[in-house]
């Protein structure tokens, strides 16, 4: 892998999005496979690391931890039907 720069996908948070960082330093947070090749696309690191929307799963530059590119639990959050917060009148 010389001379590519390393795209680290970290695990999944509570919140349900993953952070993904590239040559050291905070790309965002994903919310799916496609937001991890926007991000390094955004990033101008296309042509560095060769990620692209479809090969982003497979690509050689992508360190996946805590799950693969299928991994994207639902965000945690109020029970379904609930909310967060209530306000009594």
């Amino acid at each position: 892998m010389s001379g590519l720069v390393q795209v680290v996908v970290y695990p999944p948070s509570p919140t349900g999005g993953r952070r993904v960082w590239a040559d050291g330093e905070i790309l965002g947070l994903a919310r799916s496979a496609r937001d991890v090749a926007e991000l390094v696309r955004r990033a101008g690191m296309t042509g560095m690391t060769g990620v692209t929307e479809a090969n982003v799963g497979q690509a050689e530059a992508v360190e996946w931890r805590g799950g693969g590119a299928e991994v994207w639990p639902a965000p945690e959050g109020p029970p379904e039907g609930g909310a967060a917060h209530s306000r009594l009148p």
